[in-house]
């Protein structure tokens, strides 16, 4: 087994495996404090579509964790890169948040709501999602639009419960429409993992992907050669390797286990080894 500190970079996904709700998991801040005193890359990952780079950070600094807008990642920034770089000229049809329109402004992606007139339909969470939202989103794509989800997730876990997500969104506009989705933005896309790799500008074998999830956090990782850790203080649990097939290189209880590790084996060591 790989020792956990033989990686020059650390992608971590948020909630489930950072926090919960509003609340720190155990061992977080001492992990991200213990990486920064090792002068590691980190970047923090999420699929979020109702939270802007901004928001997110400060979520993080309130939590004890000192962070840069640049050192997050979320499904909205890499739609921005999608757009600039893959399909330059677009003019994009918005189904989301607020944030979905701030991340395309700061991005300069050029945005419309006239169904006639767009290129491609991004879909995020929108819990204002209704009738008329269906019907111009359909609209658009029998128009020649381009579907683009910004996450696959289909639900999104809440202190109270779960709600909608993206994707239940997105199969209502495919039902609608009777046209297919053209491209998933968020974890576990290449687009996801190409936009993480060029902003930690390393390796996939130099990185280390910690999530809470196989399907989106851990495959990530694997589908584009990093190593994985899987946690299980969110949403999988050991038994979920055996029905997804989905295999991490690490499984632990928390992301405490690396600041555990530290205590284990002083810094000193760790420089040694590398």
């Amino acid at each position: 087994m790989r020792p956990i500190f033989d990686f020059t970079s650390y992608l971590f996904d948020l909630d489930g495996t950072i926090y919960v709700g509003g609340k720190a998991l155990p061992g977080a801040v001492d992990t991200i404090q213990t990486l920064r005193d090792r002068d590691k890359k980190i970047m923090f990952a999420t699929n979020t579509t109702v939270y802007t780079r901004e928001e997110v950070r400060d979520k993080l600094i309130q939590l004890g964790i000192e962070c840069e807008r640049d050192e997050i990642v979320t499904a909205l920034s890499v739609a921005g890169m999608y757009f600039r770089h893959y399909a330059p000229g677009a003019k994009v049809l918005l189904i989301g948040s607020e944030a979905m329109t701030e991340e395309m402004r700061l991005s300069e992606v050029d945005t419309t709501v006239d169904p006639t007139l767009a290129t491609h339909v991004l879909v995020g969470l929108d819990r204002s999602f209704d009738f008329e939202k269906l019907t111009v989103g359909m609209n658009a794509v029998r128009s020649g639009a381009l579907l683009i989800a910004a996450n696959p997730d289909p639900f999104c876990p809440l202190d109270t419960g779960v709600i909608p997500d993206t994707w239940a969104l997105v199969r209502a506009i495919e039902t609608a429409s009777m046209l297919q989705t053209h491209d998933i933005i968020g974890k576990p896309s290449r687009y996801y993992a190409s936009y993480v790799l060029n902003q930690l500008d390393c390796r996939p074998e130099e990185c280390l992907m910690v999530g809470d999830r196989l399907e989106t956090d851990v495959e990530l990782g694997n589908s584009t050669g990093m190593y994985t850790a899987l946690v299980l203080s969110g949403a999988d649990s050991e038994e979920s390797i055996a029905r997804t097939g989905i295999e991490p290189d690490y499984v632990w209880a928390s992301i405490g286990a690396i600041a555990e590790e530290a205590r284990l084996q002083p810094s000193s060591q760790v420089k040694e080894q590398i």
